[in-house]
């Protein structure tokens, strides 16, 4: 069964889920809607269906967890439903078991931690180290029941996304252990190199299956935004710990092919130490989106909309990519569009902070403007 809910229909939690298709696929396209991409949330007024509560099972630390399958329903049923959306935000949910499935269902196992799942490292000796397609493997059996689960109680209400599948340098780090990693790229960089090749390889493959099951009839998905086809975001957590060089060496190669795949994509940048492969990343020519705010609030003290990263996001539309800006108020917003004006309409806009729909309305007013 395919998750028609992507489109052809409007839906509970989205009502105008048509319009919203039609401007993000014009967006795309490298059309001008008016103004920027908005993904804004607010709390919602009241539930549109009543859904019978479940308590958490005792012990519960993590909303990722694989400890009761009825209650990772239960949470897929009533998530959609806390928040109301606009702009072109959408009501998806994921089948995610970590901030990493891909390194699961390739041999780690999941710890589960209050609000994350820890991937314990299965790689010891490189020289025995075995990546392959396990189609019995506990945590992908699980996100497969989970995701066809999601599928049917999705149609007519919210969406479903993808799991957080982190390739190249994050799988491999996950499953070999970060500091042991480091160690490899000096001591066996051909193994490093192999090794991503398989992981690339096999991220398609997985991508494929969850593709199938969630994409709409036009073969679009959402993956943090509406996309009219193959889409998917990537990322390189592990590229903090390395310099420029070794990111070309690495990672370049990997994101290019997956870009080269995925047409609709974005980059997650995170963490101030992440700047530094800003230029690595706008020469990817296949990538579209980059998450301009490279960094959270508590990183170095700097929201992602501050002006300290300004020069970042007018570095990245320059060189013709599209920015992704964290925003954490209107009047931030203001701020922007008075730096960046029409260039702001090549930019999504993100902003969750906002407590009503009529802040959401006026936000959206201003952005016509």
């Amino acid at each position: 069964m395919k998750n028609k809910t992507a489109g052809g229909n409007d839906i509970l939690y989205r009502e105008d889920l048509d319009d919203v298709r039609a401007r993000m696929t014009a967006w795309w396209h490298g059309e001008d809607i008016g103004r920027p991409v908005m993904t804004i949330t607010c709390p919602a007024e009241k539930p549109l269906e009543t859904i019978p509560f479940m308590p958490p099972p005792a012990g519960w630390l993590t909303d990722m967890s694989t400890g009761n399958f009825d209650y990772r329903v239960y949470l897929s049923r009533i998530t959609p439903g806390t928040r109301q959306y606009f702009g072109e935000a959408l009501p998806v949910v994921q089948p995610v078991l970590a901030p990493g499935d891909l390194a699961l269902y390739l041999g780690c196992r999941g710890k589960e931690m209050p609000g994350t799942v820890w991937c314990q490292s299965c790689i010891d000796d490189p020289e025995t180290a075995v990546f392959h397609y396990d189609p019995d493997n506990f945590y992908l059996q699980f996100a497969l029941r989970l995701c066809r689960e999601q599928v049917r109680l999705a149609q007519g209400k919210f969406m479903v996304g993808f799991p957080v599948f982190e390739a190249g340098l994050d799988t491999l780090a996950a499953m070999r252990g970060g500091g042991r990693l480091l160690t490899d790229l000096y001591d066996r960089p051909e193994w490093v190199h192999r090794s991503l090749r398989a992981i690339t390889d096999l991220y398609f493959r997985y991508y494929d299956i969850f593709y199938d099951m969630i994409r709409d009839e036009s073969g679009g998905v959402p993956a943090w935004i509406c996309a009219p086809g193959r889409a998917d975001v990537f990322q390189c957590d592990f590229s903090a710990m390395i310099g420029p060089e070794m990111f070309g060496e690495f990672m370049v190669p990997v994101l290019t092919e997956m870009c080269e795949r995925v047409p609709y994509n974005m980059y997650h940048w995170d963490g101030a130490n992440a700047v530094r492969h800003h230029d690595h990343l706008l020469s990817v020519p296949g990538l579209v989106l980059l998450q301009a705010g490279p960094g959270g609030e508590g990183d170095q003290g700097y929201p992602t909309d501050h002006p300290r990263w300004w020069p970042l996001i007018h570095k990245t539309l320059d060189a013709g990519k599209r920015a992704f800006i964290g925003c954490c108020s209107i009047e931030n917003f203001v701020a922007l569009q008075r730096e960046f004006g029409k260039r702001l309409h090549r930019c999504v806009i993100d902003i969750h902070t906002l407590q009503t729909a009529g802040e959401a309305a006026r936000l959206l007013d201003i952005a016509r403007a």
